[in-house]
């Protein structure tokens, strides 16, 4: 459903790329939150937390609920799924089904943050990956019922990187929050993550280093072309064979001389996880899980459910820019932050304003109409 990655130039700058993949096109909004901007976060029988953000916020969101004639989306329903700050922090919403259920209970004076309101929080407040971390062990967090979900409990982990390259994961498990810091800078869905570094020592063999040749008794077997490096590889776009080949290609991918080169050489990086419509398929019958949205279906007409990269974005993180694509386009528009700045007021528009135009979005998004 989502693959995460971070790739380091040869200066040491960071960045990172991340996929998301459904059965259908949701209505994501770009939004940039400026400094200043308040936010309550209200879980059922739990104290509220407000604060207010110190950083500009440039995200990828969703609605939390479905909107009626009385009562129409805004500002504060829209939930952050992908975003970058000023500080050059990024978070990130992965599926993973295994979060809700059974949590603990919370002291009735302390206030509580919901899942959904983590992207705000964390980007809004944080400058480092350390600074979150250390923010998290003194705040609960607790998912919650999702109502444009049907009522089921964040089924979600979360990424946060900096420009430093630590990268942490927040899992929640059964309604337990853990906190992992990911020296790999790779994510995908389930299983947990620490199942995932397991798994890599799996794969202590895999070298970019191509072999062509080989002796087999009297036999030289020579290989046509290049490429056999990567015949280790697993080849499904199941979570745990994502997980793998993206460590893969943020280690060995050659790192880029300049930050344009490096933000090229990601786009291609995350080529490798673009999946196009029915690739892969799951009939009903079988009995596959997908994440549905109440009042949203697949393709009209299909007997069938297939999950296709309905985005990918990227983020440099020390210049402060963010790209986008959706499935219609194969170009990625571009957002400065530091061009955003000066937008005291919440700028939002549908990611399908930008279908299909390369170029960049700042002036787009900072437009009065937006």
């Amino acid at each position: 459903m989502c693959t995460s990655l971070s790739y380091r130039d040869a200066a040491g700058n960071i960045y990172f790329g991340r996929t998301l993949e459904l059965t259908m096109d949701l209505p994501y909004q770009i939004v940039w939150f400026p400094a200043g901007f308040a936010t309550t976060s209200q879980v059922e029988g739990d104290a509220p937390l407000s604060f207010t953000a110190r950083h500009g916020v440039l995200a990828v969101t969703m609605p939390a609920r479905v909107p009626s004639a009385d009562t129409p989306i805004g500002i504060t329903d829209l939930k952050i799924l992908e975003g970058l700050n000023e500080a050059g922090l990024t978070f990130s919403l992965l599926s993973y089904p295994a979060a809700g259920g059974g949590q603990r209970a919370i002291d009735a004076t302390r206030a509580v943050l919901g899942a959904s309101d983590l992207g705000a929080w964390v980007l809004g407040q944080f400058d480092t990956v350390a600074e979150v971390k250390a923010a998290l062990a003194g705040q609960p967090v607790m998912v919650q019922p999702l109502a444009i979900l049907g009522g089921v409990e964040s089924p979600f982990h979360y990424v946060v990187h900096d420009r430093s390259g630590a990268a942490l994961v927040i899992e929640f498990d059964k309604g337990t929050m853990s906190v992992h810091d990911n020296p790999v800078g790779v994510m995908t869905n389930g299983p947990a993550f620490p199942w995932h570094l397991t798994n890599l020592d799996n794969y202590t063999y895999l070298t970019n280093v191509d072999v062509p040749t080989s002796s087999f008794g009297g036999y030289k077997a020579v290989q046509p072309d290049s490429g056999i490096a990567t015949a280790g590889l697993p080849g499904s776009n199941t979570s745990v064979g994502r997980f793998v080949r993206a460590a893969f290609y943020a280690q060995f991918t050659e790192k880029a001389a300049s930050p344009d080169a490096a933000v090229l050489a990601l786009a291609h990086v995350m080529n490798n996880f673009d999946r196009a419509r029915g690739v892969t398929i799951d009939y009903p019958e079988a009995g596959v899980g997908h994440l549905e949205v109440e009042g949203l279906k697949g393709e009209a007409g299909a007997s069938y459910a297939t999950e296709f990269t309905t985005w990918t974005s990227m983020s440099d993180l020390d210049r402060g820019l963010f790209f986008i694509r959706d499935y219609a386009s194969l170009n990625y528009t571009r957002f400065s932050l530091s061009e955003l700045k000066d937008a005291t007021t919440p700028r939002v528009l549908p990611l399908k304003a930008f279908n299909g135009g390369a170029g960049d979005g700042t002036s787009v998004l900072k437009a009065p109409a937006a």
